[in-house]
């Protein structure tokens, strides 16, 4: 464990199951060292077990099934620099596990279905995020997956997914009008009548007037801009890549779009696009692509998904450095 930390950056990350939460945190793993970052996982603050859930009929995304005043009451806590008794939800018995020991760490990460569902706990958050996956491609995903690996059927699948659907409209999918940054992940506008859903095309939407927080543009602050970068500098196989920037308005909120649409066929060829891309908070020329590089077998990677993923996490790091005045040096040590 680190030294106790005079400031403790407190990060949220929210989303439905499957969205790519773990994907992320590995990738910001990567730029603060996991030293330096404590990873909770919000499931451990489940109030019913899984056979009493099943009993009372609500699932895991219903807040009844919650203990939010523990979670608001520890996550201060550990804010303040103190440390808890964590309860542990285990997720292959169902059951609640006796706690474990938590000690106050430089970056907390609450991840999970409810980060910003509380009021109280939405304002202990320095900086958030909300992973969005579009209908079309999650049941896609999800029916890849299951059919695949777990030997479920179609029927199975869209049945799991239908029975979860009115707990995340109600609880979990309003939560991303709180975030500072949300990533959408569409169904690509390059293929007509697409199925397959491996290409995508990804939004990062990023909320104007955070204090602190300055987004990211393609070529000119402000301004709509449509780019095809395919040419002699990115290899672009079908469909291409398409790029899109500029304002919009999001639940009432004015924020900046950054959109790729397709995938990248060299990943080493992605400095083209960061070299047009500002406030990308990098360190050094090249360095979103560098770290975009370093995991090329991570889900997204050849995708938007990937490059918005590094590019919020160096945001994350920007917003760490200044308010705890110190430089994230962890990551260059772990790799």
């Amino acid at each position: 464990m680190t030294s106790q930390p005079d400031r403790v950056v407190l990060i949220g990350v929210a989303g439905d199951s499957g969205c790519g939460k773990s994907t992320f945190l590995r990738r910001l793993a990567d730029l603060f060292g996991e030293e330096l970052m404590t990873v909770i996982c919000l499931d451990d603050y489940h109030s019913l077990d899984r056979k009493q859930r099943k009993e009372k009929g609500v699932t895991a995304l219903n807040p009844k099934a919650n203990n939010f005043d523990l979670m608001y009451e520890q996550i201060k806590a550990l804010k303040e620099g103190k440390s808890i008794e964590k309860p542990i939800y285990n997720h292959e018995t169902g059951m609640i596990d006796p706690p474990e020991t938590v000690h106050p760490n430089r970056i907390i990460v609450i991840e999970g279905l409810h980060p910003m569902y509380d009021e109280r706990v939405r304002a202990l958050l320095d900086f958030s995020v909300y992973l969005d996956i579009d209908d079309e491609v999650k049941i896609a995903w999800k029916i890849q997956r299951d059919m695949a690996e777990r030997g479920h059927t179609y029927e199975d699948v869209l049945a799991a997914i239908n029975s979860r659907r009115p707990d995340f409209e109600a609880y979990i999918d309003p939560q991303k009008q709180y975030a500072d940054v949300v990533i959408q992940i569409l169904p690509t506008r390059l293929i007509k009548d697409d199925k397959d859903r491996k290409v995508l095309r990804v939004r990062l939407v990023q909320k104007d007037g955070v204090e602190g927080f300055e987004p990211a543009y393609l070529f000119d602050e402000g301004s709509t801009i449509d780019w095809i970068p395919c040419g002699r500098k990115l290899t672009c196989s079908y469909p291409g890549i398409r790029m899109f920037y500029g304002p919009d308005v999001y639940y009432g909120n004015s924020v900046s779009v950054l959109e790729v649409d397709g995938q990248f066929e060299r990943l080493d060829e992605v400095i083209y696009i960061e070299s047009h891309l500002s406030n990308i908070s990098t360190k050094y020329y090249g360095e979103l692509t560098e770290l975009l590089l370093k995991h090329k077998d991570y889900p997204g990677s050849n995708n938007g998904s990937g490059l918005f993923q590094v590019l919020v996490g160096l945001k994350m790091r920007a917003t760490y450095e200044r308010l705890t005045g110190s430089k994230a040096t962890a990551a260059a040590a772990v790799n």
